[in-house]
């Protein structure tokens, strides 16, 4: 039986062969046929869809100006991703990214000061936050890749910037690499006649992610509705018995808010502390007045794992200095004065709220929630790790627990279940 090139290749010369993304990438890795505008490659945790993106961008980049009928338009190409951090650490100097990938020679330049990378046949790629859509503004490319697309904060406007930019040469093309959720968004993508949607789990890069993973991390989510989401790339639209839906979350989702009557930042402290520790939660909200009824405003989720009790302190007063808030609201079920005293330790002069819960987490969730249901709370852009846990907590016994969910439901319950707001033209006070 004759065999292949890329046979001979790994037969005879494996070191060149294992160096040849061709021969070693996964389907759901390589370029669609046919006729499309968007490539959406929908994956799990770890199902290489940065590493497929990246290798994209390389092909896109190195085709010489009149090649694909690009009317002679030289490669531009647009990088956009959550943050500018995330763009550079991940997109172009990841383990997976663009120049990690990249052998010398052909390996571009990162030019920092200007937010770009440049190959040496002339083509340019400009990195773009999702956190500043009118950044696209004034640029146009000739293809364009989208990293994790749903945990863009201001994803519609972002997205509807970039298209207006795509359009150098004559089939300009984009690749959106994402862990999909169900927003209005990806939904739109995955219907559209122009987009070739390719579906990736994390079970099928299994060979070059880490044992551990699967065993300690992976073992946790299996059969559960966030598992089919972060392990299997699928669309979880809603999980049964949950007190929040993606269409309660997609219809609070706004771009800004008005001037508010009051701020705080909510804090859910973890019970342990350094490496391993549970998340802290700290959610930032504001209340205002709309049309004559009080309506709230989720701001920011600075909520982080792995924090010592003086680190998460300082993060929670930087968000209210950050935020102006008028109170710091902490729960101190989990370590009583301790989590007041620390907060003061870095700032004295912060007021502290200490609040208490002698409820269970659904009972306590259930009339925030029901503040959603009446239309009374909106998302100033998307905090995809708090939503992740508001449309799949249910309060089971088995369940996690949901320390961002918490921090919002403190929050929401002193601004619109405690104490009311100043009214309109009352000054904020402490």
């Amino acid at each position: 039986m004759e065999l292949s090139v890329a046979e001979i290749l790994k037969r005879d010369f494996p070191a060149v062969a294992a160096t040849l993304w061709r021969l070693n990438a996964h389907d759901h890795q390589t370029e669609p046929e046919g006729d499309w505008t968007t490539w959406l490659l929908l994956g799990g945790r770890g199902a290489g869809k940065t590493r497929a993106g990246a290798e994209w961008v390389r092909a896109m980049a190195g085709r010489p100006a009149g090649a694909a009928n690009d009317n002679a338009v030289r490669p531009c190409i647009a990088l956009v991703a959550e943050t500018y951090a995330d763009a550079r650490e991940v997109m172009i100097e990841g383990p997976s990214g663009i120049r990690s990938i990249t052998p010398e020679p052909a390996r571009p330049v990162y030019e920092a000061s200007r937010r770009r990378l440049v190959w040496r046949n002339g083509a340019v790629a400009y990195a773009f936050s999702a956190e500043d859509p009118d950044g696209i503004r004034g640029y146009q490319f000739t293809a364009a890749w989208s990293d994790e697309l749903c945990k863009w904060r201001y994803a519609e406007e972002t997205w509807s910037n970039l298209q207006l930019a795509l359009r150098l040469g004559e089939r300009p093309r984009q690749i959106a690499t994402t862990t999909p959720r169900p927003s209005a968004l990806i939904k739109r993508l995955i219907n559209a006649a122009t987009t070739r949607l390719v579906r990736a789990s994390t079970y099928q890069n299994r060979a070059h992610l880490s044992d551990a993973f699967f065993t300690e991390i992976a073992a946790l989510y299996e059969g559960t509705a966030l598992g089919r989401q972060e392990l299997m790339g699928e669309v979880v639209d809603d999980v049964a018995g949950a007190l929040w839906t993606w269409n309660m979350i997609e219809a609070a989702r706004i771009t800004a808010a008005p001037p508010l009557s009051r701020v705080v930042v909510a804090v859910d402290p973890p019970a342990t502390s350094g490496a391993g520790a549970d998340e802290c939660g700290i959610v930032v909200a504001g209340v205002a007045y709309c049309g004559g009824a009080m309506t709230a405003f989720v701001l920011a989720d600075w909520s982080a794992g792995g924090l010592s009790p003086r680190q998460w302190a300082e993060k929670t007063v930087a968000a209210y200095h950050e935020f102006s808030a008028d109170r710091i609201v902490v729960e101190v079920n989990q370590g009583g004065d301790m989590a007041k005293a620390v907060i003061a330790q870095i700032d004295a002069a912060a007021p502290i709220r200490g609040v208490h819960a002698t409820r269970g987490k659904r009972l306590r969730a259930e009339p925030v929630a029901a503040l959603y249901e009446q239309g009374r709370v909106r998302h100033v852009g998307a905090f995809p790790g708090l939503e992740d846990q508001m449309v799949s907590y249910t309060g089971a016994a088995s369940s996690k627990s949901p320390d961002r969910l918490d921090a919002l439901v403190w929050a929401l319950t002193e601004l619109m279940l405690k104490s009311p707001a100043p009214k309109p033209g009352v000054k904020r006070v402490n």
